[in-house]
């Protein structure tokens, strides 16, 4: 990049939007090439905003992984929705992410395509997700449906889970660009602060671990980020639950979920440091958790949406 003269260079936001659990965070992960969003099965994992930050030559893709688009109904949720569908207004180009196991017409997809048309987003593109799980003719078929219901610029198949048509996807995506300087160093990933990084990561075990069990009212906070001089890092964190049922879930006989838990977490903030990480967690019960902000201001929702 040294090299490179910064008239030279191009830099853009790229949306990804779509109904809970259509791919988002794993097309984010794939396209970064290292994992920036939390991956689970349970639908509207993802919370806040998350930026991906892709380089390839001279081109830097600020994607922002959103949560999926859903009628809320908490204060929380409201955000969450809000912050999703405030990423297309910055945006230069919205991705329209299609889990292809879905049909269509569907309610939730109608209205959503609906609300885009309504706010008149300027650059919209139909991504089909998923492809490794149905036959070519599925494709075809629900290209045609969508792009009846909505005026996509351009339409891609993909699998992002095996990655499979992403190279060509962010290919077309560099293209439309506009030219001027990067806005994160180059070796940046996320602007993900490693303090929520690490607070979603346990989430995310939490899920992978207890995703029948557990409801998604739970939410984890780094209460304290220590480093010592050897580079040792020690991670306090609180996992909040809203009722005592929930605590006991989490817990587990004598400890031994927390404990799976946390070893699980651990593991994962080691290889992304590339140090020794201690976890602590805990869990406490706030009940209404999602209806106070004090709980995800970090997250830079919008309070009041």
């Amino acid at each position: 990049m040294n090299d490179v003269k910064p008239e030279e260079t191009r830099c853009g936001y790229v949306a990804i939007i779509g109904a809970p659990n259509a791919g988002k965070s794993t097309l984010v992960n794939c396209m970064v090439g290292a994992k920036v969003s939390i991956v689970s099965r349970k639908v509207q994992t993802t919370r806040n905003r998350i930026l991906g930050i892709f380089v390839e030559d001279q081109t830097q893709i600020v994607l922002m992984d959103t949560p999926g688009l859903f009628q809320p109904s908490t204060r929380l949720e409201r955000a969450m929705v809000s912050a999703a569908w405030g990423s297309t207004e910055e945006a230069d180009l919205t991705l329209y992410l299609f889990d292809v196991g879905r049909t269509f017409p569907n309610d939730r997809d109608l209205a959503l395509l609906s609300k885009l048309k309504a706010q008149n987003v300027k650059k919209v593109w139909l991504v089909l997700n998923k492809g490794d799980t149905v036959p070519p003719q599925k494709f075809l078929e629900l290209s045609a449906k969508l792009n009846a219901e909505y005026n996509f610029e351009q339409t891609f198949m993909i699998s992002a889970i095996n990655g499979k048509g992403v190279k060509d996807l962010i290919k077309q995506v560099i293209k439309i660009l506009p030219a001027g300087p990067w806005l994160f160093a180059e070796d940046q990933m996320t602007d993900l602060p490693m303090r929520l990084l690490a607070a979603e990561i346990t989430r995310e075990k939490i899920f992978d671990q207890l995703h029948e069990e557990l409801p998604y009212a739970i939410t984890v906070q780094t209460e304290n980020w220590e480093q010592f001089d050897n580079g040792d890092i020690k991670i306090r964190q609180i996992i909040h639950v809203e009722r005592d049922s929930q605590k006991g879930i989490v817990v587990g006989k004598g400890g031994a979920q927390l404990k799976k838990i946390g070893s699980a977490a651990r593991k994962e903030l080691q290889d992304i440091t590339e140090t020794k990480v201690h976890l602590n967690l805990f869990v406490r019960v706030s009940e209404k958790w999602h209806d106070n902000p004090e709980y995800y201001s970090e997250w830079g929702l919008d309070h009041d949406a």
